[in-house]
C-alpha cells in the first residue's frame, strides 16, 4: 500500500505556481530607491500594514524606511532609525552622498540599534521584514540595511496546560521561538549549546531551529535531521506537527517516533543525554528524538522524586497503558469464549446482568466505546466553562440510563470506564491515542478469535515495535536490543549515584561519564572512637 501510494505521488504532477513565486521576484536591488519601493509595494499589493516613509537627511540623501506595522517597536524606528538619518552627521560622510563611504557610515555609526546587517536580495528583503526588522534604503545604494526593531504582542511565560507537576518549574514554552531559546540557554549555560536555523514553507517562511549540545549528541543524528528539514518542499509550516509527518521514520503505524513537550526542563534533560531537539515558531511544542517507547512513560517529575517513587509511578503508567489497550477485549474474549475461566460466583454475578441484553458482548463494548470517545471529543471541544461539566454529566447520565434501559450491563460500564481512566494516567498524550486505536482491533480480534486472537494481536504488535526505529535507534531499546547499562533509566530509574554514563544507543559518545560515582562517607573517625 505505502509504495502504491509513493509511485502514486511521483506520477502526479502538481501546480508549480508557488514553485515559481521566488522566481518572480528582482535577484537584486536596484540604486534607484523609487524602483525599489515601487517593487516593495507590487510584492505586497500595497497592504496597508506595509508602511514606507520617505524623507531627506545626511547629507540632502533621499532615505526610506520600510516596515510592517504590527511586527516593529515604533518607539526603536522613531528614536533609534528615522532620528539620527535626519540629524546633521559628520562632514565627510556627508560630503560623499550615495557612495560606499555612506552606505558604511550610515550601517556602523549612525543607527542605534542592537544589530544591523546588508541586504542585497528582495528575498532576503521581505523576510527580513517579516521578521518583524526594518529596512532602510537610500537613493544610490545598491544594497539595503536591515536594523532590528522586532517587538509583537505575545504570551508570557506560564506553567504547560498539558504537564502540569506538583514538584519542579512551573514555567513552559509560548509561541516565540527566541524566548523559547533563551528559556533553554537559561536552563543549559553553555557555549556547547549550539542551534542551527532553516526557514521551511514558501509561503509561511517558518523559522526553524535545531538545538543539541555539541560533543553529546551524535553528529549522524544531527546531520540526518538537517537533511530531511531540508528535502522539506511545502506552502507552509504552522506547527510542529507538521514537521513530526514529514521527518519521520515510519508513516503507517499508531506509535509515534518523536515526542513532543511544553517543558524547557523536560528539553534540556534531553538534550544532556544526546538527543536533539527541533523549535518552530508560532507553537509551544518542541520535538525529541531520537525516542525510544519507554521515553513515553518518563514524566519530568520522576527526577525530582525519590528513585523508589519514581520507579513505582513508572511501572504503574506502563500497566495503565497495557490495561487501555486490552481490558475491554479481555472481557469480550472471556464472556464470549471462555466462561470456564471465571469463577462461578463471579460467573452467575455476570451472567444475571447480561440476562436481557439484545447485544453481544463485543458490540456493547463498542457502543460504549464509541460513546466515550465522543463525550471525549465534546468535552475538549466546548467552551472551558461548560466543557467539562457536560463530560461529566453526559457520561453518568448516559452510562446509567444505558443501564437502566437494559442495553449495557453494569460490569461493562465498569471496564470502560477504568479503560479511559487508564489512558489519562500515560504523561505522552500521543502514545495515549495510539493505545486508543489498537484497542478496538484487539476488541475485534477478541470477538472474532478469543484470547488466540488477542494474543495473535500482541505478538503482531510486538513484531511491529522491533521494526521501528527513531533515526536510527531502535524503538524497543534497551529490552530490544537488550543493553544492560541503558536499563537503569528506562522501566525502572536507578538513583542519581548510580547514573555514571548517558544513554549508549541514543548517544555514541556514551561512555563518556556524566558525573562520578556517588563518594563514601569518612569512616575513619568512627573506627578511631571505637579502638579508644
Amino acid at each position: 500500500m505505502y509504495k502504491f501510494m509513493k509511485r502514486l505521488a511521483k506520477k502526479r504532477e502538481y501546480p508549480q505556481q508557488h514553485a515559481q513565486t521566488d522566481l518572480l521576484l528582482p535577484e537584486k536591488l536596484s540604486a534607484s530607491l523609487v524602483q525599489n519601493t515601487e517593487t516593495i509595494a507590487s510584492l505586497t499589493g500595497n497592504s496597508s500594514d506595509f508602511t514606507v516613509r520617505s524623507f531627506h537627511g545626511l547629507g540632502g540623501m533621499t532615505f526610506a524606511v520600510v516596515f510592517i506595522d504590527g511586527l516593529t517597536d515604533s518607539f526603536i524606528v522613531n528614536e533609534n532609525i528615522v532620528k539620527p538619518l535626519m540629524q546633521e552627521a559628520d562632514a565627510a560622510a556627508a560630503g560623499q552622498p550615495g557612495g560606499i563611504d555612506s552606505f558604511a557610515f550610515v550601517k556602523d555609526r549612525v543607527l542605534t540599534v542592537g544589530s544591523t546587517n546588508t541586504i542585497h536580495t528582495f528575498t532576503d528583503l521581505m523576510s527580513t521584514l517579516y521578521g518583524g526588522h526594518t529596512v532602510i534604503l537610500a537613493e544610490g545604494w545598491q544594497h539595503g540595511i536591515s536594523a532590528s526593531s522586532s517587538k509583537w504582542e505575545q504570551r508570557g511565560v506560564e506553567e504547560p496546560a498539558t504537564q502540569t507537576v506538583i514538584r519542579g518549574p512551573k514555567e513552559g514554552f509560548t509561541e516565540n521561538i527566541g524566548t523559547n531559546v533563551a528559556l533553554l540557554r537559561r536552563k543549559i549555560k553553555s557555549p556547547r549549546l549550539w542551534k542551527i536555523d532553516r526557514k521551511i514553507g514558501r509561503i509561511t517562511r517558518t523559522d526553524v531551529s535545531v538545538m543539541y549540545i555539541n560533543g553529546i549528541a551524535d553528529d549522524t543524528v544531527v546531520g540526518e535531521v538537517l537533511e530531511r528539514l531540508d528535502r522539506i518542499d511545502t506552502d507552509s509550516i504552522l506547527e510542529s506537527g507538521y514537521l513530526e509527518e514529514f521527518i519521520q521514520d515510519k508513516t503507517f503505524t499508531p506509535f509515534p517516533t518523536m515526542i513532543n513537550t511544553e517543558r524547557p526542563d523536560s528539553v534540556a534533560a534531553a538534550l544532556l543525554e544526546g538527543q536533539v531537539a527541533l523549535l518552530v515558531d508560532g507553537t509551544p511544542f518542541v520535538l525529541l528524538l531520537p525516542i525510544t517507547f519507554f521515553k513515553f512513560f518518563i514524566a519530568s517529575e520522576d527526577y525530582y522524586q525519590r528513585f523508589d517513587i519514581s520507579s513505582f509511578l513508572r511501572i504503574l503508567r506502563i500497566c495503565a497503558f497495557t490495561i487501555s489497550m486490552v481490558l475491554p477485549s479481555i472481557y469480550i474474549a472471556v464472556t464470549t469464549y471462555h466462561q470456564e475461566m471465571i469463577p462461578t460466583t463471579l460467573l452467575v454475578s455476570l451472567a444475571a446482568q447480561r440476562e436481557g441484553i439484545p447485544f453481544p458482548a463485543f458490540f456493547e463494548a463498542l457502543m460504549m466505546e464509541v460513546t466515550f470517545e465522543v463525550l471525549r471529543e465534546a468535552g475538549v471541544r466546548l467552551p472551558r466553562a461548560i466543557g467539562s461539566a457536560i463530560s461529566i454529566v453526559g457520561a453518568l447520565v448516559l452510562g446509567q440510563a444505558a443501564v437502566e434501559a437494559g442495553l449495557v450491563s453494569a460490569a461493562m460500564v465498569i471496564v470502560v470506564a477504568f479503560t479511559a481512566i487508564s489512558s489519562f494516567v500515560v504523561p505522552a498524550f500521543n502514545i495515549a491515542i495510539a493505545a486508543r486505536l489498537i484497542r478496538f482491533v484487539l476488541m475485534f480480534l477478541a470477538a472474532t478469535m478469543g484470547f488466540f486472537g488477542i494474543m495473535s494481536g500482541l505478538l503482531f504488535l510486538i513484531i511491529h515495535m522491533l521494526s521501528i526505529r527513531s533515526f536510527g535507534v531502535p524503538y524497543l531499546a534497551p529490552v530490544a536490543p537488550l543493553v544492560p547499562g541503558n536499563l537503569k533509566d528506562s522501566v525502572f530509574r536507578a538513583p542519581w549515584w548510580m547514573m555514571i554514563t548517558r544513554p549508549r544507543l541514543i548517544s555514541k559518545k556514551g561512555s563518556i561519564v556524566r558525573q562520578k560515582p556517588k563518594p563514601r562517607p569518612d569512616r575513619s573517625g568512627d573506627e578511631s572512637e571505637r579502638k579508644t
